[in-house]
């Protein structure tokens, strides 16, 4: 289980963004996080999968206490996350062709569970990159075609936890059902945990098995059934 308890978090200390807030998503669940943008969601999905460290609050992982955030990290915490931006073009490596970009968390750990040409070709197809693309740099793709791949990067450590935040706010419709598909997709077969973030109440309602709202967090978790 992923549990956060009175999260306080922000960029100053003397103006934190997130205030008192408590999550839990449980193994295979899907969760979505409602709330208008600025109102801290993106920090708190960012304290969620160990990016940033909080002011004060606890964040349990399988009944851990996280002790340690971003590097510090242990390894089997940190790599239990796959997280997609909102703006892949801020979160990808320009000089990286999208073969590349797909297989830089498992040259950066080390981890080599099948060999790299083999696993980007899989994870290609299942975010749905054509061959072509994967020689191209980011400067050369849409930004949808960008997003499949930061995807693919995501999903690449095998995750069990899958942080979204406001991963299709950028997208046309076709490609967000696109990459919501593949994404259930991996977690029908892994059973991993989802936390949805964004802005769009009926995707979130459709896409997750509840949806929290933001203004609730700190009191009690108002949940809205699939629709």
């Amino acid at each position: 289980m992923l549990e956060l308890h009175a999260i306080t978090a922000g960029y100053d200390s003397h103006a934190p963004v997130v205030r008192n807030a408590s999550l839990t998503v449980e193994p295979g669940e899907a969760v979505g996080l409602l709330g208008p943008s600025g109102c801290g969601k993106s920090t708190l999905a960012r304290v969620a999968a160990l990016l940033h460290r909080p002011d004060s609050g606890t964040v349990r992982l399988d009944g851990a206490p996280v002790r340690h955030w971003r590097h510090r990290a242990p390894r089997e915490q940190r790599t239990a996350f796959g997280v997609i931006f909102q703006q892949p073009r801020l979160s990808a490596d320009p000089r990286l062709k999208l073969t590349d970009l797909i297989a830089e968390p498992l040259r950066a750990t080390g981890r080599q569970d099948a060999p790299l040409p083999e696993r980007v070709t899989e994870l290609a197809a299942t975010v749905g990159l054509t061959p072509d693309l994967l020689g191209r740099r980011p400067h050369e793709v849409s930004d949808g075609q960008l997003q499949r791949a930061c995807l693919a990067r995501a999903l690449v450590l095998r995750p069990r936890w899958l942080i979204c935040d406001e991963m299709t706010a950028m997208l046309d419709a076709s490609t967000t059902a696109a990459l919501v598909t593949a994404v259930e997709d991996y977690r029908r077969t892994t059973g991993a945990g989802l936390l949805a973030v964004g802005h769009d109440r009926t995707l979130l309602d459709r896409w997750c098995d509840r949806t929290v709202h933001w203004e609730t967090l700190r009191s009690r978790q108002s949940i809205v059934g699939r629709s």
